[in-house]
């Protein structure tokens, strides 16, 4: 197929796009679908294609309409519902734990849910307490629901396109400093199966497995460690309920090192999966304890001064990892190092380096 130049942004716009055209059943609602922002850019022109009948604004009454996407769903319909903020969803909680996850389930099968619901993840300009949220954890606890985060454009393009036509509700998680990305790839992406993981970069010391931004920021480390003289292979785990397991085991039991990257605190998150699994599977197997690696367990706060200690960096990963991994180093040192390989425009900026811009 046709080789494609895309952003994240129009990656996801791109599949909205595709499933609409190719399924008269596909509706794409959300806060700010129809505004001139139309969601971080990730509608825009829809309405115009399809008009409102089937790409609509929504009135700000989340629990409502989460519900009316449910009976949408058990009518035949195929909705998207879009929320602009993961923490949105927190007010429609009921309707996709209780409703839209457990239907299919109390229905006896009569009743399939085809419902996707994307929200946006991420961090800037202030977001605080309650706009920053990554609550992938919360609802991979829940049974009947399929969470999925991707990465990268071609993650955005083939995840979502696969989403929509899955017969289970998907919660589809996104990262807003992911939709500036480009990559080049075509639509075949979309064979590789949704809740499946890829490698996408070889190593034999250890694995680093990570989610949405996590793994663009776990591309960088691995690069960075290499300078240590350390082989990192690299997992874009995608899926987060179900886990590849037989990725993430394969990987652990080449390299006998694991660490893994969140955009959530590890309190209560996935890590704790993750351990289990490798403690079931691979007990005695590795050369260390798998690592953790994510924000502070805090409310994230408003103030960028404050909020820049609650996240992660780049050099404040990679001293972790040579740290579990008994690897001296010279701190100073090493933030020369990730200084002069990815340069920040600005430590409280709303992008991670010069060369990734945000949407706002």
């Amino acid at each position: 197929m046709t080789q494609m130049s895309l952003s994240f942004t129009e990656a996801i716009r791109m599949a909205l796009y595709d499933s609409l055209k190719d399924d008269e059943s596909v509706r794409v609602f959300g806060l700010g679908v129809a505004d001139p922002k139309a969601v971080f850019g990730t509608t825009t022109g829809l309405v115009t294609e399809f008009g409102f009948e089937r790409v609509f604004d929504i009135p700000l009454s989340e629990n409502a309409i989460t519900g009316a996407a449910v009976g949408m769903a058990m009518a035949g319909l195929r909705p998207v519902m879009i929320h602009q903020r993961a923490d949105f969803s927190f007010t429609s909680a009921e309707q996709i734990i209780n409703q839209a996850a457990k239907t299919f389930f109390t229905s006896g099968g009569e009743f399939p849910i085809p419902l996707v619901i994307r929200m946006i993840v991420g961090r800037g300009w202030g977001q605080g307490p309650t706009h920053a949220q990554s609550p992938h954890a919360l609802y991979a606890s829940v049974p009947g629901l399929k969470v999925v985060m991707p990465a990268t454009p071609e993650d955005g393009y083939s995840m979502l396109y696969n989403a929509i036509r899955d017969p289970n509700p998907v919660i589809f998680i996104e990262h807003r400093w992911s939709h500036q990305v480009q990559s080049t790839f075509s639509k075949d992406v979309r064979d590789l199966p949704l809740t499946k993981g890829q490698v996408l970069r070889s190593g034999t010391d250890l694995t680093l497995a990570a989610l949405s931004f996590g793994v663009l920021e776990a591309l960088k480390v691995a690069a960075i460690l290499e300078e240590f003289g350390i082989s990192t292979e690299v997992l874009n785990l995608r899926s987060v309920s179900p886990l590849d397991e037989d990725l993430i085991v394969k990987s652990a039991r080449k390299t006998g090192a694991v660490a893994f990257i969140d955009t959530a605190p590890m309190q209560n998150g996935i890590f704790g999966q993750l351990n289990a699994l490798l403690n079931e599977k691979l007990w005695g197997g590795l050369r260390k304890a798998p690592l953790g690696i994510g924000p502070m367990y805090l409310p994230v706060p408003s103030s960028p001064y404050l909020a820049s200690q609650v996240y992660l960096t780049i050099e404040n990963m990679v001293s972790r990892i040579l740290g579990h991994l008994e690897r001296p180093f010279d701190q100073s040192n090493l933030e020369h190092l990730v200084e002069s390989m990815y340069p920040k425009k600005s430590p409280l900026g709303d992008q991670p380096d010069v060369g990734l811009v945000g949407p706002f």
